[in-house]
């Protein structure tokens, strides 16, 4: 059943016979019904799809970053669909007919405020993590105030922990533990400054693969 929402000739939401009405970015969109195909699918729509598949897996805890932080909305794009577009374009390799991330690829914020200067991680025992950088807040469009936050993504235990707003730019440095079940684990590590609005964000910077002491 379709529900109209601006009248008799507005645009309406749902099945309607053989069309199908919906509401996006603003714009009414009426289509078809896709008819359901008989033939099996080929290698390469196989692939795809487990493309596909992998990035939205692993998008699926970064989408309240990605939502704020990731490019800018661009016509009927959101920012969800620029970074799916990226990681696809991007950060996926194709190893024995498996796909896999190129980690040191994949960006988790996409956006022109300014970076890190010299960052450098330390690993501690109790699954403490330091960082540290330089200040370089009178540079560009860098603040003191720019936030720092850290993204850890453990591949064994297909896990993310994620820490916002940890520190500033000012503060030059951010200690992080980490829960005791990641001890002995290897984990892949992103950080990231965005304004104190919320509004801008650098491209996140890759840290490497760090097993956990």
């Amino acid at each position: 059943m379709a529900t109209i929402t601006k009248g008799i000739l507005g645009g309406f939401s749902g099945k309607v016979g053989t069309i199908v009405g919906s509401n996006f970015r603003g714009k009414d969109i009426i289509r078809s019904v896709p008819k359901p195909s008989s033939k099996p699918a080929t290698d390469k729509q196989l692939l795809q799809q487990a493309k596909f598949k992998l990035v939205i897996s692993f998008m699926q805890p970064l989408k309240a970053i990605q939502t704020r932080f990731f490019g800018q909305n661009s016509g009927v794009k959101s920012r969800i669909n620029l970074a799916v577009s990226y990681l696809l374009d991007n950060a996926v390799d194709v190893v024995l007919d498996v796909p896999q991330f190129i980690y040191n690829k994949i960006l988790i914020t996409k956006g022109d405020r300014a970076g890190f200067q010299n960052l450098t991680t330390a690993l501690g025992v109790g699954q403490q993590i330091t960082f540290t950088w330089e200040d370089n807040s009178a540079q560009g469009n860098a603040d003191a105030l720019d936030s720092a936050s850290v993204v850890f993504y453990c591949e064994e235990l297909g896990s993310f922990e994620i820490y916002e707003g940890v520190a500033t730019r000012l503060d030059l440095s951010a200690d992080i533990t980490l829960p005791a079940f990641y001890l002995g684990k290897a984990v892949h590590v992103w950080l990231y400054f965005n304004d104190v609005a919320e509004k801008q964000a650098c491209n996140s910077n890759y840290q490497g693969l760090l097993t956990i002491l």
